[in-house]
């Protein structure tokens, strides 16, 4: 975790300038920051000067009062925020209203500077990426000297200023591949940008200082680390994707580009009610709360909300949080003047709908304790908010709005504009007399009827239809009349008459709408007086409908309140996976205990007094369930995010019960997100989540490793395994807490992994093996972690998956049972168990027996007869004979 920035005296220290490094402390003390919104999502990265360390943010979701970028102002503490002309407004705002109270240097950046493609060439091109470690034994044995170091031609020269500075195209694949141990910047577009637009930032500021520039090549960042806040656990796209935080799949109709959640943690939960709540639920998924006050706090919402005395209150909470809407995007659209008739339906509705809430509140037992509750009853002012409902109620003309398609006035509300609306309902008649007096003057020739009409802004006209011999000519004109348009039918005409009723009568409906207008923005002004209440009381309801959406699904679901501690450990009795118990008829609960920080002397005891280890290792036959949709692994993770979910950490989880201590970080090798367009294998891409996990993990951490290693060859494999599981464990007070689940049995040697004296907690998933009348001939219970002797025999016709978790280590993966079961023919399976036998036994010199024939085997059997000779030969043997007789005799014998 990155500090807080501190201010520190320069060296007085003299130093040779020959000597200047890229890896020195540079002198600057200050820490610029860029950052970047779009679409309600953030990204950034900053450099800590002091530290020569790039952190990166990658993109998440923010929330509406961009909590997020407040939290990351604060705990980087930058000198220098810089953010891209095209950033959303509000986030823009946020960031200026912090620099003016702070004193930071706030700079408005062009948004070409925030480009994905040149932020990601600007990563790729540092250092610390681009260059590997020098091999020096490699080196010094690959190089060669030309006696006076001169190139005599083009291609020397070439040749040694490759030799020098490398392939630029290697560096770059280097870079490339080596960018995904620091941060997972795949899926972060601002992110990324947000360095590019830093990395130019600070290479100007280098060329201002330095004479000899050497561009982004000379900036001196000796390191790249993903930044996490303090208050929130950090979980990458990487984790997300195999807990299955998250999943969209695509809309069932071809028509639509939108997506609908599947099976997922969230789908899960999610029985909110309102849009502000399906928000925040989708916030604290992605960020889980560190607090453990905020964690507890939040326990005894869901608990009281999940008494069965409260059942009946709490669901009708619920129905009334149906009718709020999502309120502050209305106040923002009456602030901008862009209110329409469905927003004022809906600012109606909440007020109507809060003051039901608040009286639902008072049926709760026990409410008044709850820290919601007591927030949001402190928020509102009922008799403000009635009155805010009753008068938009009053003024506002629901129907008359309908028809007219646009807001209305009630009667009663203002005299003028019910004189208006007067006149305006009863002109009818008004026109109707006035163009019977106006035909009488006008001659049968010219039109033998005529009406008067009103047009809004244009006013009273005479209109007269069109004839037929006008068409082709002039129209002609009575005196006093000015001709206005024509249409195919009629042509309109203004006299003294219409110019006296324009003045007299007016424009009667511009001017209702005008003065309907000012009544509605007066209505506005008082309600827009009241907005930093509602919009408190808004977010509060959002809160409180997850704490029901929760309520609900741990009824639906049997989930059980944990005991949060401040230790590092998580006991789990019965626990559940809860996305894969939806999908079976009988989901088989499993226990876990794990402890963080023991490493290679675990000073944790049990209520027992049996020591508690970091790292729980799971082994147990193919498709036994430890491996089934990361079963075993991702239902832990899945339950402390269940645990500590920020806002009203999902107390309660999936089993009997559960004692769980806050985890900072969870990070996964479970599922591999593979792609053509990656420069990647699937085992580099194995490899990059494995490094990224070492790189960033704490005493506090959550690490995942299912099957890690098998991508590449099996000695490899196990090698890099047992490699990652020691080095953790040898972190000892600051090993993070591991899951892990492998077929490598043969790693289980006193030479690697010896599970008599390695502080692995092992188990292994039980199986029983029937005869074809069902009598049980032999189960895995038995195996204990401390006794070799646990492998297995292939005994027994059938195969059963208990899917149960048990103590103790298998090593066998009863491979031949599984495959019987998938169907593949006897003789295979019996040929695949006999070279099993031979390699298990160290006689795979059998095989090569299988092929020879008759004369073959004489010809080695003669062979094998005058080596065992010679082995029994006794040179010390006084028997008269000379070393050459001796050996004439005995290869003349085994000739003969």
């Amino acid at each position: 975790m990155p500090p807080k920035r501190k201010l520190s005296a320069a060296s007085s220290g003299t130093r040779d300038d020959s000597a200047t490094s890229e890896d020195e402390v540079p002198t600057a003390k200050k820490i610029p920051l860029a950052i970047s919104c779009s679409h309600g999502r953030v990204g950034a990265a900053y450099f800590h000067s002091l530290k020569s360390t790039l952190y990166l943010l990658e993109d998440t979701q923010e929330s509406h009062h961009f909590d997020l970028t407040i939290m990351l102002l604060e705990q980087a503490s930058p000198d220098i925020v810089l953010t891209s002309s095209k950033s959303d407004d509000d986030f823009i705002d946020t960031l200026r209203d912090h620099s003016d109270i702070t004193n930071v240097t706030f700079q408005i950046r062009p948004h070409k500077e925030f480009n994905t493609t040149k932020g990601n060439d600007r990563l790729l091109y540092l250092n610390r990426l681009a260059n590997l470690p020098v091999d020096d034994h490699a080196s010094s044995s690959g190089s060669f000297s030309t006696g006076v170091g001169v190139a005599h031609n083009a291609y020397d020269f070439m040749r040694k200023r490759h030799d020098e500075t490398g392939d630029p195209t290697m560096k770059r694949w280097n870079a490339s591949i080596r960018l995904s141990n620091f941060s997972c910047t795949e899926n972060s577009p601002l992110c990324v940008s947000s360095a590019g637009a830093l990395i130019d930032y600070l290479a100007r500021e280098q060329a201002m200082s330095d004479l000899d520039d050497e561009g982004i090549q000379g900036l001196a960042i000796r390191e790249i680390e993903i930044f996490t806040l303090n208050e929130v656990m950090h979980i990458n796209a990487d984790a997300l994707l195999s807990l299955q935080v998250f999943e969209n799949e695509s809309h069932a109709s071809v028509h639509s580009d939108k997506f609908k959640e599947g099976l997922s943690l969230y789908g899960t939960l999610n029985y909110t009610k309102t849009a502000l709540g399906r928000s925040l639920l989708h916030s604290w998924l992605l960020r889980p709360s560190l607090s453990l006050t905020v964690i507890k706090s939040r326990h005894e919402a869901v608990a009281c909300f999940s008494r069965s005395e409260n059942l009946i209150p709490a669901n009708t909470m619920h129905n009334h949080l149906k009718g709020i809407k999502n309120l502050p995007r209305i106040l923002t659209a009456m602030k901008a003047g862009k209110t329409k008739l469905s927003d004022w339906q809906a600012l109606a509705k909440f007020s109507f709908h809060i003051v039901m809430l608040c009286d639902t509140i008072t049926e709760l037992h026990g409410g008044n304790d709850i820290d919601v509750i007591k927030r949001l009853l402190a928020a509102i002012d009922i008799y403000l908010l009635k009155e805010v409902g009753m008068r938009v109620n009053d003024i506002i003309d629901w129907e008359e709005s309908t028809l007219a398609e646009r807001v209305c006035v009630r009667p009663g509300i203002d005299e003028e504009l019910d004189n208006r609306k007067h006149v305006y309902h009863g002109i009818d008649s008004v026109l109707s007399n006035v163009a019977h007096q106006i035909s009488q003057s006008v001659p049968t020739s010219f039109a033998r009827t005529l009406n008067v009409v009103y047009f809004p802004q244009l006013g009273y006209l005479i209109c007269i239809p069109l004839l037929q011999e006008w068409e082709a000519g002039t129209v002609p004109v009575q005196e006093g009349w000015i001709l206005q348009f024509s249409s195919d039918a009629h042509i309109y005409f203004k006299s003294p008459e219409m110019h006296d009723m324009d003045i007299h009568i007016g424009d009667l409906h511009s001017a209702i709408v005008d003065r309907e207008i000012e009544i509605v923005q007066t209505l506005l002004g008082d309600v827009r007086a009241h907005d930093k209440m509602m919009g408190n009381a808004c977010d509060i309801c959002a809160e409180l409908d997850c704490l029901l959406s929760f309520a609900e699904a741990s009824k639906n679901y049997n989930y059980k309140q944990p005991d949060m501690v401040d230790n590092c450990i998580i006991d789990i009795i019965g626990g559940r996976h809860p996305l894969q118990e939806q999908v079976v008829d009988v989901f088989v609960p499993n226990d876990t205990r794990v402890v963080g920080g023991a490493g290679t002397n675990s000073p944790f005891l049990d209520e027992d007094g049996h020591k508690m280890n970091s790292v729980l290792l799971c082994t147990g036959a193919n498709a036994c369930g430890k491996t089934y949709s990361a079963e075993l692994l991702s239902q832990v993770a899945l339950i402390q995010i269940m645990a500590q979910v920020r806002g009203f950490s999902l107390d309660f989880v999936p089993a009997e019960y559960a004692r769980l201590g806050v985890v900072d970080k969870i990070f996964t090798r479970v599922s591999t997100r593979e792609s053509v367009s990656k420069v990647q294998s699937a085992f580099m891409i194995d490899l990059n989540q494995v490094s990224l996990s070492l790189r960033n993990c704490t005493k506090r951490s959550l690490i995942l490793l299912d099957e890690f290693g098998k991508g590449t060859l099996s000695t490899d494999g196990a090698g890099l395994f047992c490699g990652v599981l020691k080095h953790l464990l040898n972190r000892g007070s600051e090993c993070p807490k591991v899951l892990a689940a492998t077929h490598f049995h043969d790693v289980f040697t006193e030479q690697l992994l010896d599970p008599r004296d390695i502080p692995i907690t092992f188990c292994h998933m039980q199986v029983i093996f029937c005869a074809s009348e069902g009598s049980i001939l032999e189960n895995s219970t038995s195996v204990a972690s401390s006794e070799r002797s646990g492998i297995k025999t292939d005994t027994g016709e059938k195969i059963t998956y208990l899917y149960r978790v048990a103590e103790g280590l298998s090593l066998d993966s009863h491979a031949g049972k599984c495959a019987a079961l998938c169907g593949l023919p006897s003789r295979i399976i019996q040929r695949a168990r006999y070279v099993s036998d031979l390699i298990s036994q160290h006689e795979l010199n059998q095989l090569l027996d299988e092929e020879m024939g008759e004369k073959e085997r004489s010809e080695l059997k003669a062979a094998e007869d005058i080596c065992r000779k010679f082995l029994a030969w006794q040179l010390d043997e006084q028997d008269g004979k000379s070393t050459m007789d001796k050996l004439a005799e005995i290869l003349s014998r085994l000739l003969d």
